[in-house]
This record gives C-alpha cells, structure tokens and sequence, in this order.
C-alpha cells in the first residue's frame, strides 16, 4: 500500500513538472511567438482560405460548428462507404446508418464512444482516416476553444477572441503531431502494432484456430491517448495486449491523458500575467484529483464485502488487469474519467459498487478534474465564474474576475451550462426507460443494472466516451439519443462559454480595491472546489443513491442481484 501511494505522489509530481515546462512552450505558440513549422502553417491556412485575422466570440463559434458539421458528413460517409474504399483487407462492409450517425458523432464531439468492436467493423481505411483524423481535429477544436477562452479572460476591452483556424492549425501542428509521434514511437518500442497487414490466423496448444487482428494500431492509441479521445483500436481497448501491452506502456499512456489538461492552468496564468492564478485554479484540479484516486484505490483495494475475511486487503483482483495490478488499473480508471478520454484498461462493470462510483462522480461533475483537452479547462472556466459570483455576494459587492466585473449575461450562460449534463443523463436516460429501450440493453438487474444506463449516457455527455461493460448500446435507439447527448455535451458548454469570453473580452479591466475577492489564494481554490461539489455533485446524488450506493449497500447486507 505505501508504495502504491509514493507511486502515486511520484506521478503527480511528474505531471505537474511536466506541465510547468510546457505551460510556456504553449503560450509561445498561441501567441505566435514559437512557428517552426512556419512555411506549413502558411500552406495549410491559405488552403484553408483564411488570413487569421481575428474574430468575434460568434465568428468563432460559427467556425467551430461548420468544422465540426464537416467532419461529420466526412466520417459518416467514410463508414457508410467503407466496403467500397481502400485499405481494407479484411473485406469489411458497411456500417449500418444509426451505428454510422453515433460513431460519426462520437468522434467528432471528442467522446469516441465505441458500440462496436473495432477489429471486427472497421477497414484500416476507416481507422485511419476516419476516426485518426477526427482524433487530432477534435481534440484541437478542444484546445482551440479554451485558448480562445483564455484570450477573452487576458484581453483589455477587444472584441477579438483570435482566429478559431489559425488555433486549430497551431494545435495539431506544434501540440498534437509531435507528441503522437513521439508517444507512437514508444508504444511501438513497447510492442504496439503498426502495420497494414490483415488479421493473420495462429493455431493454439490445443490445435484450435484464432484469428488474431493487427493494423495501425500504434499511431491510433498515440492520439487517443494524447488529445483525451479514447476510442480504441480493439473492442477491449488499452485492456488488449496489444494496444496496451507493458507495464511502461500503460504509464505512458496514463501520462498522456493527463499531461495537456495539467498544462493548461499554468499557459492561463502566463497568459493573464498572473501565475498565482493559474496555480490556484491547478491546486483545485489536484485536490480533487488526489480525492477521487485515493477514494477509488481504497474502494477496490477493500474488495468484495462478500468475501470478507477471504483475501487480505488489495489483493482481490475482481475488475483490475492482473498485469498491471491495482494500482496502475486504479491510475487508469481516474485518469480517463477526470479527463474526456474513455480509454479502459480493465473493464468499469466489474468494478466494486463505490469503485465504479468514482469514475460516474468524474463524469458527473463535468470532467473539471483537469478534464479533456481543453475542455477541462473552459469547463472549469463556467464554475469559476460561479465561484466568483458567490464570492461576491459574501463580501456584498460586484463580483469580479481578473478585474473585470461578472454581470447579469456571464450568470446568465453559466447557469445555462449547468443544465447541460442533467439533461443529457436524466431526461435522455428517464426516457430510455420510460419507452422500454433501456430494459433490454441492460446486462445485470438491481441497482448495478441503474448505474450502467446511467454511466452510458454520463459517458455520451461528458464527452468520454467510457461505457460499463455489461450495456448493449448498439440499437437504433441508443445510438441516436446517446448521439444527441454527445452533441448537447460537446456545444452546450462550447457555445455558452465562447460567448462568456467575448463578452469578459470587451469589459476595461477594473484595478483591484481592497473589496476584491482574490482569485489566487488557498480561499479561492478552497471555494472552488466546494462549489463544484455542491452544484456539480449533488445534482446527481439521488440518482447516484439509486445505482452504485445501494448497490454497495445492498451487497454489504448479504444481498446480490
């Protein structure tokens, strides 16, 4: 146990080193300052037919939504296609058009929510340029959005928010690209795949038949762990040895779901001239992320409450991958649901009742616990600007932010927001049940059955893209309202918070007072936290009583479903 928690501490202190170093390098190239790969940049702009020259919160938004329109139909076509297009050894047809509509989506918002298996669906074609593609584009929008965000907080009275094309661009160019590269180097090293070849067929010690598949398997799970996407190139994802196959690849991959959403609070603070600012809204990030990894390694580390007395402590291995151990199976957990990422190495349904609570409760809260690529951050964006407001009526004044004043429209747009995440998990999952869709995708009865409808359209939401095992999520139902809920997840918080940084962006920027609430100290982070627990959390704590809670319950009193 000790050395799983200096385990612990050392990763954390890692992500943290590593998003110092790079929290710079990003501003330099958002700022224009870093372009190395200048005559590119200039060569994909122009055929963009763009002079990046700056746009208001709308010109923006409406960039972000024809891209995302584009990718779309792209995808969509792509898989519709597939048996007609290159690539595809294995001789695989199409996808059926509800399938293709949720899986279009899902790569397009940013979630990859998978209800197929993807070595047994998809032509390397597909793998390749469709969902690879929309990996790096989607996780760009992301980090794009959030550095138009952190324009409008720095700015002093200007419409501009940047050029969503211009940040785009600079995402994949000088962010993405080179660490996939290099994360795909290492996986490969490690023993990923990447490779053109079809499946091949292996004869087993008893004379049996297997097909085992193989692809490009090594640049897919590179950019799908790097931009928080998660959609694997096998059906099992990071728990299939090869997409996932040693010790150091599963660190490097859990690394890199983290290492961009850790970086984001430290470019804020540079970028805003304030580095006190980025450290708090960091220290609030980590408080809860060391919350909820403690509470998940616990929770599995106990065991089966029906097998008390059985087994020592932490080393019941129900749920966790035996090659990597607790620890590592309980890092990966909490790392893919405090960000938008999705990818599993060990199965969440066969996780104890509270274990598989934890990473529900990451979702729920909107991912905030450095959450996606940028995502996470614009997401927490809306809560401080909460926090900030609440702070201001207990010290009786207008509440200000980075010395701009938080009026009637910010609260207005970030109340909006908090509406985002009930709607999508309880009015979409009520009406699963409601019109008998969800009885028959659910695997087991009782609560767990609950908890894994809930968490399917959690995951579609929060743009994760995770799923409990046991849910049958390919029916025409299911795949369009888990569909829609990944649309309202993805441009519910976007649009909303595009417009909050246009409007703070045209504000003059008011000198502090000895009224000001800061926004930099241990107070702030501290109400920051609490706030997210009060409003994100405890939207959902009834239903979350309903599934994992009783669950727990019900199974520690002897009864199992």
């Amino acid at each position: 146990m000790l050395s799983d928690l200096l385990f612990f501490a050392l990763f954390l202190a890692a992500l943290t080193a590593a998003g110092l170093v790079l929290g710079p390098y990003m501003a330099g190239v958002f700022t224009g300052r870093i372009r190395y790969l200048a005559p590119v940049e200039r060569l994909l702009l122009r055929a963009a037919g763009t002079d990046g020259t700056g746009q208001r919160w709308t010109g923006y938004a409406a960039g972000v939504l024809a891209f995302n329109a584009a990718g779309f139909l792209l995808l969509y076509l792509v898989l519709r296609l597939q048996g007609y297009l290159p690539f595809n050894p294995q001789g695989f047809g199409a996808m059926s058009a509800d399938q293709a509509f949720n899986t279009a989506i899902s790569f397009m918002t940013n979630t990859n929510w998978q209800s197929y298996g993807g070595e047994t669906t998809l032509s390397h074609f597909s793998q390749m340029f469709g969902l690879t593609v929309q990996n790096f584009v989607s996780a760009a929008t992301g980090i794009a959005v959030a550095v138009a965000v952190v324009r409008g907080l720095a700015a002093r009275s200007t419409r501009d928010l940047g050029n969503f094309w211009v940040d785009l661009t600079r995402a994949v160019l000088y962010l993405l690209l080179p660490g996939a590269i290099i994360l795909a180097v290492l996986l490969v090293w490690q023993g990923v795949p990447q490779t053109l070849a079809g499946s091949v067929t292996a004869t087993t010690l008893e004379g049996g038949q297997q097909v085992i598949a193989q692809g490009p398997v090594a640049s897919q799970a590179a950019i799908k762990m790097l931009g928080t996407n998660g959609g694997g190139f096998f059906n099992v994802n990071a728990a299939h040895p090869y997409e996932n196959p040693t010790a150091l690849s599963n660190l490097l991959q859990i690394f890199a779901i983290l290492v961009i959403p850790a970086t984001f609070p430290f470019f804020y603070g540079r970028m805003v001239g304030d580095r006190r600012q980025g450290w708090a809204i960091f220290a609030a990030m980590a408080a809860m992320f060391v919350a909820v990894l403690l509470a998940a390694y616990f929770a599995e580390g106990a065991g089966n409450p029906l097998y008390a007395g059985l087994t020592e402590p932490g080393t019941g291995m129900e749920g966790k991958e035996v090659r990597f151990g607790l620890a590592q199976t309980v890092l990966f957990e909490v790392a893919t649901t405090v960000a938008s990422c999705g990818a599993v190495n060990a199965m969440h349904d066969s996780l104890m009742a509270l274990g598989g609570m934890i990473p529900l409760f990451n979702m729920l809260v909107g991912e905030v616990i450095f959450g996606g690529v940028g995502a996470g951050f614009y997401g927490m964006v809306l809560y401080v600007v909460l926090t900030v407001f609440l702070a201001g009526l207990m010290v009786g004044r207008t509440p200000e932010w980075l010395g701009k004043k938080i009026e009637a429209r910010e609260m207005k747009l970030a109340a909006l927001t908090l509406l985002v995440m009930p709607v999508g998990v309880l009015v979409l999952g009520a009406a699963s049940i409601l019109t008998g869709n969800a009885a028959g995708a659910v695997q087991d009865a009782g609560p767990h059955g609950l908890t894994e409808l809930i968490y399917a359209y959690t995951s579609g939401t929060a743009n994760n893209g995770s799923a409990f095992a046991g849910f049958g999520a390919n029916t025409v139902w299911h795949n369009t309202m888990i569909g829609l809920a990944m649309m309202i997840g993805r441009w519910g918080y976007i649009i909303p918070v595009l417009a909050i940084a246009g409007s703070l962006a045209a504000k003059p920027r008011a000198e502090a007072t000895a009224g000001t609430f800061p926004t930099h100290g241990t107070a702030f982070t501290i109400l920051l936290v609490a706030t997210i627990l009060i409003v994100g959390a405890l939207t959902f704590l009834p239903v979350l009583a309903l599934g994992p809670i009783a669950e727990h319950v019900s199974i520690a009193a002897g009864q199992s479903f």
